[in-house]
């Protein structure tokens, strides 16, 4: 990656300066992932920037800017021509770094070479890692909340395993017999209840009637219940969601294996478990959290206690890396679950990721199930791919606004529309060069123009985006890298002719074509929505 080529560049002079006592750097640990490095879209300001010299400045004792102008020169002597156009110091201690055309040209063969690889990193070296999303409770259809995290837990997961991760994606299904919520949707099913009762559920229940109609148990209709919704479920996310799930982990499953009951028995051995109240608790205080139930008054599990059981299996099964991905109402449970991991011994990462709260505005939704709005409804209404982009638009943890009407836009208003429209404009140029045969790599030096050299610069982004998503999950990022690789690639096609008498510079155009094309279709792929070639 360039970025990494330059912090490296970076880090390496600073070490040089350090060895040859022209600064001390004596109690600071400088890494080459810790130097600052930012993209600069403006190019008066350089390709890149850091401010280095301003985070070692104390602990070198030497003043920013000068120190500034002593790692220039010391990059200078070390980095070879071909790469840095020039560095400047700028301000009161950055510096500003200017990568050669001939750099961007070169990395253009690249992205053609690479192809569909193009963005891969190693970082995850092969962690197994697990992504465990949506995860909702077996009584009806998914509402347009559960697609944020749908479509998030969807999204991270393909950018892991683009970053290097073992990556696998779990739905973790709540239908365990001994659970209320069973119970109450057992009563349901025997028309002994309304809990969970809507259109949809209705419908379902007087399909199953010959077969419900001769139970005697509520436990025993509530979960045969729970297994035809989420047969329903299980086809409305793989079919018309995208998404397929490498496991479907069952409650009930862990209570037949009597993996609940020897979690408790675990905790029963660590002294961590105490009678009150007739009822038997999790001592969390010893660890600054609440003490919470594990068993009822009647024996009963409650839903911690398994959601324990839960976590420990995936422990059990060497994930080294977890990511859950919860809604909401679930904001509570994070202290005490990532309280129970260090209980349990977890040695690898545990992140909780909440997705928060999603209001529908404007178009009148042309179905509804009673005070809901599916997520089905939506997605027939929108489309797929517009649904998959708009639910990208924010950060899972800031509420957002799906707006209906410029979803369904049919023009460059809307950032789908326009992300894609690149897409099919790039396939007509390509269909229209067919008979062009120059296809040398030695013809890509005559890319000098600036609106050329910008979309190489964004093309090249894409290995930063999976790195910096990776880290930090922040997906938003590759729905607005897509919109400025669309941005830059409209810029160039506004201001360069492609197709031309030029022979040579009609190809050299014609390969930056085809690695925008990569680009985008690795993004788009990412992202899970479709390339059209025509639109």
């Amino acid at each position: 990656m360039i970025r990494q080529e330059i912090k490296t560049a970076v880090f390496n002079a600073v070490q040089s300066l350090a060895r040859d006592k022209s600064i001390s750097v004596d109690g600071f640990d400088l890494r080459v992932d810790a130097i600052a490095m930012d993209f600069s879209k403006d190019r008066s300001h350089g390709d890149y920037a850091s401010n280095v010299a301003l985070q070692i400045a104390k602990a070198t004792g030497k003043n920013p800017k000068d120190l500034a102008g002593l790692v220039k020169m010391r990059i200078e002597d070390s980095v070879g021509k071909g790469f840095f156009e020039k560095i400047e110091v700028a301000g009161p201690g950055f510096i500003n770094f200017y990568v050669s055309n001939k750099y961007f040209q070169k990395e253009v063969s690249r992205i053609l070479k690479e192809k569909e690889k193009f963005g891969s990193l190693d970082i995850g070296r092969k962690r197994k890692t697990q992504v465990e999303f949506i995860s909702a409770n077996p009584s009806g259809q998914l509402h347009i909340g559960h697609g944020r995290g749908a479509f998030f837990g969807d999204v991270l997961a393909r950018i892991l395993a683009k970053a290097g991760y073992k990556t696998e994606k779990e739905f973790y299904v709540n239908d365990a017999r001994v659970s209320n919520q069973i119970q109450e949707l057992g009563k349901t099913a025997m028309g002994r209840g309304e809990t969970y009762l809507s259109p949809y559920l209705k419908n379902l229940i007087e399909k199953l009637a010959p077969r419900l109609s001769g139970m005697v148990s509520e436990t025993e209709a509530g979960y045969y219940l729970a297994q035809a919704v989420l047969k329903d479920l299980k086809a409305f996310i793989t079919d018309k969601l995208g998404i397929k799930f490498d496991y479907w982990i069952s409650e009930e499953s862990l209570y037949k294996e009597s993996l609940v009951i020897a979690t408790y028995d675990i905790l029963k051995k660590k002294n961590l478990v105490f009678e009150k109240d007739d009822a038997y608790w999790l001592r969390l205080s010893d660890f600054g959290e609440k003490d919470e139930v594990l068993l009822r008054k009647n024996g009963s599990p409650t839903y911690f206690l398994s959601d324990i059981a839960y976590h420990r299996y995936k422990i059990e099964r060497g994930y080294q890396k977890i990511i859950d991905v919860w809604g909401a109402d679930h904001q509570g449970h994070i202290p005490r679950m990532k309280t129970v991991m260090q209980i349990l011994s977890y040695k690898g990462e545990y992140q909780v990721l909440i997705s928060q709260l999603v209001r529908l505005k404007g178009g009148k939704m042309s179905k509804r199930e009673g005070n809901i709005v599916t997520l089905e409804s939506l997605i027939d209404e929108v489309g797929l791919d517009a649904g998959r982009f708009f639910y990208l638009v924010k950060s899972l943890d800031t509420q957002m606004e799906f707006d209906v009407d410029l979803a369904k836009e049919k023009s460059e208003k809307s950032p789908v529309f326009y992300a894609q429209y690149a897409y099919a404009r790039i396939s007509s140029i390509l269909r229209k060069a067919k008979g062009n045969t120059l296809d040398s790599r030695s013809v890509l030096g005559s890319l000098v123009y600036s609106s050329e050299i910008e979309l190489i610069k964004e093309l090249l982004r894409l290995q930063e985006v999976v790195e910096d998503t990776a880290a930090d999950c922040q997906v938003q990022r590759l729905f607005q890298y897509s919109l400025d690789v669309a941005t830059s690639f409209h810029k160039f096609y506004g201001e360069c002719r492609v197709i031309s008498e030029d022979k040579k510079l009609t190809a050299a155009r014609l390969q930056l074509v085809r690695a925008t094309k990569i680009v985008l279709k690795n993004t788009f792929d990412l992202m899970g929505i479709s390339a059209p070639e025509k639109m």
